[in-house]
């Protein structure tokens, strides 16, 4: 009988180095599935450079290696055998600064991310193209432009182009890094309100430096500090009851 893994995405002794340096040390963390996992702590302590490493990214980075598992619904996506690029389908990823593709239309941009996986008829790419603009809550502003440049578009509606991209392709793991660090506060907080309703369709993870975000959007919190993970539980533990006293010295700002 096959029994589900606990956790949907899952880090075992996860390392990660930029050639001889150990940039994240031995993290063992889960993600559940349907949630929101916020991952914070200083600048410089291993977020993004982990969270990269959870869809293979990390490793296209000059110098970038990675050992311990990353195992996705119980599979090891480090195993010989796996093909990366398939993986990202499953593990989707939007990245700090908005990078719509600029030569493409909005359209073009959505439809991108449907280009690995099995092929599509021109039917199924325009829904498929709707169904993420909908999901990025962004039908509504540009279904009647399609064909205009992305970067006619805000800040804030680039970012979500960029979400709709990843989520086209409908992954099962939704990577976010940082995702409005560049946006005003009325752009932010559509993005904060779009992953509370993003995490009903898929598993979510945010790296962000603004702790009072992780608090509004997570349903776990993990901190890290120096490339070690200090504590992870969840989110009202950790900004309220947490167990370690440099969680406790960063969430309060006494530190960071």
């Amino acid at each position: 009988m096959t029994t589900t893994p606990a956790f949907h995405l899952e880090a075992r002794q996860l390392s990660a180095f930029y050639g001889e340096n150990h940039a994240v040390r031995n993290v063992s963390l889960g993600f559940p599935r349907h949630s929101v996992t916020a991952i914070i702590g200083p600048s410089g302590c291993g977020k993004s450079t982990f969270l990269r490493c959870l869809n293979r990214l990390h490793e296209l980075t000059l110098l970038g290696s990675a050992t311990g598992q990353v195992l996705l619904e119980g599979e090891d996506v480090y195993a010989p055998g796996v093909d990366p690029v398939q993986l990202r389908r499953r593990i989707g990823m939007v990245f700090q600064d908005a990078n719509p593709f600029p030569t493409m239309t909005i359209y073009g941009n959505v439809a991108a991310g449907l280009r690995v996986g099995p092929r599509r008829t021109r039917t199924e790419v325009e829904a498929a193209v709707e169904r993420a603009l909908k999901g990025a809550a962004l039908w509504d502003e540009v279904h009647d432009r399609l064909g205009a440049s992305p970067l006619a578009l805000s800040g804030g509606q680039q970012q979500r182009l960029c979400i709709a991209r990843a989520i086209a392709p409908e992954p099962e793991v939704l990577l976010l890094d940082e995702p409005t660090s560049a946006l005003d506060p009325g752009a932010s907080q559509a993005i904060e309100e779009l992953v509370q309703r993003l995490k009903q369709r898929f598993t979510v993870v945010i790296v962000t430096h603004n702790m009072q975000q992780a608090a509004r959007v997570s349903d776990h919190t993990a901190f890290f500090y120096m490339g070690d993970l200090i504590e992870a539980n969840v989110t009202r533990t950790i900004f309220t009851n947490p167990a370690k006293e440099r969680t406790e010295a960063y969430v309060t700002g006494r530190f960071g």
